[in-house]
């Protein structure tokens, strides 16, 4: 698998997951956004983007860093991470991840905080296998297609 930051053109290939995955059981972002808002969205200028290609060089997974805060806070990252959910389940998911640890790392950052991490992503496991801990938990905060309302972790991670 090669990580590699994205290009301009790469997009059409992350739409299909991103799609699905917003429209999904695991993110906070309106399932209805269109493509040119997600596109805005995950791509802005402002994140640094990476792309995991396959060895046929299909794009299986895509992921951001970007400060989460602004001014004295800024050492502070956060991180976005979609992995094709066809592909889930072969250490996509894990190798962005480690990908994005050292690149913050390498960039200045001094942790990484995730926002809103709904309790039953599978990827709570991954977080937490890396090192990240939940800091809190917002009760009841996420519609969950079929578990009702559930909670949003707020995780954090030194680097």
């Amino acid at each position: 698998m090669l990580i590699r930051e994205a290009a301009a053109g790469d997009w059409p290939r992350i739409w299909p997951f991103w799609h699905r995955i917003a429209a999904g059981e695991t993110y906070t972002w309106d399932p209805d956004t269109d493509e040119e808002a997600a596109r805005a969205l995950w791509m802005a200028p402002a994140k640094r983007v990476y792309v995991a290609e396959d060895d046929s060089g299909a794009i299986v997974g895509s992921a951001f860093v970007t400060p989460n805060y602004g001014g004295p806070a800024a050492r502070i990252a956060n991180a976005g991470f979609m992995v094709d959910p066809d592909r889930a389940g072969r250490g996509v998911g894990r190798a962005l991840a480690e990908h994005i640890l050292a690149s913050a790392e390498a960039e200045g950052y001094r942790g990484m905080v995730f926002n809103a991490v709904v309790e039953t992503n599978p990827a709570v496991r991954l977080w937490t296998s890396l090192g990240f801990t939940i800091v809190g938990t917002i009760p009841e905060a996420y519609e969950h297609p079929r578990f009702g309302s559930v909670g949003l972790h707020v995780m954090y991670r030194a680097l």
